[in-house]
Order: C-alpha cells, then sequence, then structure tokens
C-alpha cells in the first residue's frame, strides 16, 4: 500500500524557502514597562509640539513620522545587518526578501510622487543619481565591516538605542566620531575617482525606471530561494510576541508588514521634505554641533564651508530632517518597547564587545560619508529612485559583510553556523 502523500496543486505552485528545522514557539510577550512608557511619551509629545510650533509643520510631520518608522522598526525587529549575516553565513534569505518588499513599496510610492509632481508644505521631491566610484565602493565595504562589527545598522542603531540596548550606545558614539573624522579629514577624501551617477528614469521614463526595478527585485527573491534550497539554514530566531489585535502595539509584527509599513513611510518621508529618507548626516552635524559647544570651530573645514553643510551647520538641528527622523526613531522604537515589555538597559558589557561596538560605529560614521549614504540613505534610497548606485552600494555592502563576518570571532561575536537551531 503506498503512503505517498498528494500535494495540493496550489501549494505545489509556490515556492518554499525550507529551514534544516522549524522556528521555535515564541515565548509570551513580558508586562508593559509602565515608567519608560510615560517618559518616552511625554517626550514625543513635548518635542512634536516644540519642533511643530518653533519651526512649522513640517518639522512637526516629520518627527511624527520618524516616530512612526521607529515604532515599525523595533515591532518587525527589522534589520540589514542581521539580513546579510544570515544570507552569507547559512544561506537564510528571510531578511533580504523582506528588503526586497521594503524596497519595491518605496519605489512604487517615488515613482507616483515624483512622476506626479506631488509634494507637502512647499517641497517639490525629485530622484537625483549617485556618483559612481571608488568612495562608493569603499565606502560601502567599510559600513558593513562596521555592522558586523557594531551590532547594528543606520536604522538599527537608532531603534536599539531607543529600546535601551546599551551596547548600541557605544556603537552610535563610533558612529558620531567617525562621521567627524570624515569631515576633519575631507581634503582626503574629496575627488576620488568617480564617473556622474546613472538614473533609471532619465532613459526609460519613470514607469520603465519602477518597472525595472521591481524585476530586478524579483530576481533577488528567486536567487535567495535557489540559495536558500541548496544550502537548508537553521530558521531565523523569533521574539516574544502578544497575539491577536493586542499585537498591533505590543509586537511582534511579521517580517513582511514591517517592510510594507516601512516602505510607506519612506515614501512619506519622500513626499513630506522632497528629499529620500537619510539618517547618517545628522550624526556629521551632532558632532560639529557638540564641538561648537566645547569652543571649537568645524565651520572652518572644508566640508563644513559648502552653501547647503554650511546652513545646516548653522541653522537649528530641530529644522534638520535626519535630526528630525532620527530622533523620532528613538523615541517610538523606546514606546514600542516599553509596550513589548522589552525596554530595558543592559549594565554589563563585556570589554571585546564594547570595542567591537566602538570600532564598528566608526567604520560606519566614515563609510557612510563616503560612499554618499547608508543602509537607508544610499541603499534604500537609492534603489527606490531608480539611481544604479544604490545597488552597487548593496554589492559591495555584501562583500563587506562577508570580510565582518571573519573578524566577529576575534571581538567574541558569533557568527550563524548551520549546525545552529536558529540564526
Amino acid at each position: 500500500m503506498s503512503t505517498t502523500t498528494e500535494t495540493p496543486s496550489d501549494q505545489r505552485r509556490l515556492p518554499t524557502f525550507p529551514t534544516s528545522c522549524a522556528a521555535p514557539a515564541p515565548r509570551p510577550e513580558e508586562p508593559v514597562r509602565v515608567v519608560p512608557l510615560a517618559v518616552a511619551s511625554l517626550i514625543a509629545v513635548a518635542l512634536t509640539g516644540y519642533a511643530w510650533t518653533a519651526h512649522g509643520a513640517r518639522s512637526g510631520v516629520l518627527l511624527l513620522l520618524g516616530l512612526g518608522l521607529g515604532v515599525a522598526l523595533f515591532h518587525s525587529r527589522f534589520g540589514f545587518t542581521s539580513a546579510w549575516r544570515q544570507l552569507v553565513a547559512v544561506g537564510n534569505g528571510a531578511g533580504v526578501r523582506a528588503h526586497s518588499l521594503l524596497l519595491g513599496t518605496a519605489a512604487t510610492l517615488v515613482a507616483l510622487i515624483v512622476s506626479t509632481g506631488s509634494g507637502l508644505f512647499g517641497s517639490a521631491p525629485k530622484a537625483s543619481a549617485g556618483p559612481i566610484g571608488l568612495a562608493l565602493f569603499v565606502g560601502a565595504l567599510l559600513f558593513a565591516v562596521g555592522m558586523q562589527l557594531g551590532g547594528a545598522c543606520a536604522s538599527g542603531t537608532l531603534f536599539a538605542v531607543g529600546s535601551g540596548q546599551s551596547t548600541i550606545l557605544l556603537t552610535l558614539f563610533g558612529f558620531i566620531v567617525g562621521s567627524v573624522v570624515y569631515t576633519a579629514a575631507f581634503p582626503v577624501f574629496d575627488g576620488w575617482p568617480s564617473v556622474p551617477g546613472v538614473l533609471l528614469s532619465d532613459h526609460v521614463g519613470w514607469f520603465g525606471s519602477w518597472a525595472l526595478t521591481i524585476a530586478a527585485l524579483g530576481l533577488i527573491v528567486l536567487a535567495t530561494w535557489f540559495v536558500q534550497k541548496r544550502r537548508t539554514p537553521p530558521p531565523a530566531d523569533v521574539v516574544p510576541t502578544a497575539t491577536g489585535l493586542a499585537r498591533v502595539l505590543r509586537g511582534s509584527w511579521p517580517l513582511l508588514v514591517g517592510a510594507v509599513v516601512l516602505g510607506v513611510l519612506a515614501g512619506a518621508v519622500f513626499l513630506v521634505s522632497g528629499g529620500i529618507w537619510g539618517v547618517t548626516f545628522a550624526f556629521a552635524l551632532w558632532g560639529a554641533k557638540f564641538l561648537q559647544l566645547v569652543g571649537l570651530h568645524p565651520e572652518t573645514w572644508e566640508f563644513w564651508r559648502s552653501a547647503s553643510n554650511a546652513k545646516a551647520l548653522a541653522g537649528s538641528v530641530w529644522t534638520d530632517k535626519t535630526t528630525l527622523t532620527n530622533v523620532g526613531i528613538m523615541i517610538g522604537a523606546a514606546i514600542a518597547a516599553a509596550l513589548a515589555g522589552a525596554w530595558r538597559l543592559h549594565t554589563s558589557i563585556p570589554w571585546r564587545t564594547a570595542l567591537a561596538a566602538v570600532l564598528g560605529g566608526v567604520l560606519m560614521g566614515v563609510g557612510a560619508r563616503l560612499a554618499g549614504g547608508c543602509n537607508i540613505g544610499a541603499y534604500l534610497g537609492g534603489i527606490s529612485t531608480g539611481s544604479l548606485h544604490g545597488w552597487l552600494w548593496g554589492a559591495f555592502a555584501l562583500g563587506g559583510t562577508w570580510i565582518g563576518l571573519r573578524l566577529r570571532p576575534l571581538f567574541g561575536l558569533v557568527v550563524p553556523k548551520a549546525s545552529d537551531s536558529v540564526c
């Protein structure tokens, strides 16, 4: 008697993403952390009110969008660092497939906004092509190595700091230091060989640019399926979660839901500010503002003498869009983490971990400025606007991830293995 089970035809047609074992069952969420929730909520209300009344509706809305980004990043635990680590180390492509959905959502909204000439608060959103050259390649490589040592990317650093992860405070410190190092040594980094960037819409129009981007993202999904099917990696780890409607506020969200929400919010930042969502320029600005506070004069440095940079340094940080969204992300993540019962400070940090965090942050600070952006400004921003430099940033970041994984054990950091139960 045959024991073969028929597979329904609809299941046979759908690709599956095999893992070596089933993912563990998620634990129930912990009780709400009332004090962190109250403090973060009061700060959110106060800062939004200040930004709105002192600097206008645009600043207030950007801060609110940052709050939303922080909530979505935390509740979906949306990672770039972990996604590339899992793909390169063991072949689990779930995180990179989520990237594709995020990129496709943002690209769709960007195409609609630019092609229809939409914009809020007097903005005129437009796409621009990032230059392609040695600085882009080296910067993306350094940034990816830094991600694997520092434990987080640019957006990940912000939401981890907001959720109380003390180690990532060291990464943020290193990020600011690296950004300041770049701005101080700008003449050394300026003028590296490059060619003008390529914007797909200049050649095939906005619909063609969107279609090519979606097709390329679809190929990436297929590639990760082939890799995962061949390597059969361990599943990604899970986090505590609420159930039912409480999951909306207390988490955790499915990764693909987080991807869509983040893509929509990235499009909203583009609509409100007229430019792509960015993160790392604010770190250079914060560092320069601090140096001014202690009596130094970074405004005399060549980097800060260009018209746009000089204007940013002379103005209030509460008019800088990257500062507004960055601060919003940290506060939004704090609110989300407190609601999920996950907000807590870690007081014991091994010295090797602390060293890796600072070193990783420095590499990301220098790398982001060299490449003209990070995993958000260059990778997400570039690909969603149809700029070739975004794709090249991602390719070199994968190479940097490979290098970073080989450096992690020197600092006592774990690298996923095929024999693990989760990655």
